[in-house]
């Protein structure tokens, strides 16, 4: 009759298990770039049907999709500051012509407020002068 070591069984299950989440995880990926969807972790724990907390527990996982969600990431910067470089010139002056707005309206208000403090002076000096 053979020994039954119940630890070593114990490891190789749990080592079992984590290659079957590995290979999920590697899976629903592959899947998620075929389809050109966003790599993060709710997109893959959807896709795989493992756990968020599974994900962030597992160091070579959460390596893989931090990995891919930077690239994604870079990559989405990348061509958007192109686009922002072609539009620059229309924000400038979008933001020029709104400047000259507010200064127009801020020396407005200046002249009232100063309108309105004569008027309260030569009402505070008249009231003085009755007193």
């Amino acid at each position: 009759m053979s020994k039954f070591d119940r630890e070593e069984q114990l490891r190789h299950l749990h080592a079992h298990r984590k290659q079957i989440t590995r290979d999920k995880v590697e899976e629903a990926i592959k899947r998620l770039l075929k389809k050109s969807k966003p790599i993060n972790y709710n997109s893959v724990a959807a896709e795989s049907g493992v756990s968020k907390a599974t994900l962030y527990n597992h160091k070579e996982l959460k390596e893989r999709i931090n990995f891919l969600r930077n690239q994604e990431t870079r990559a989405f910067v990348d061509s958007r500051s192109k686009r922002d470089e072609n539009n620059q010139n229309a924000v400038i002056a979008s933001l020029k012509r709104r400047i000259e707005k507010l200064e127009k309206k801020n020396k407005s208000l200046e002249k009232e407020n100063k309108n309105l403090r004569e008027i309260e002076n030569r009402k505070l000096a008249e009231y003085f002068k009755e007193v």
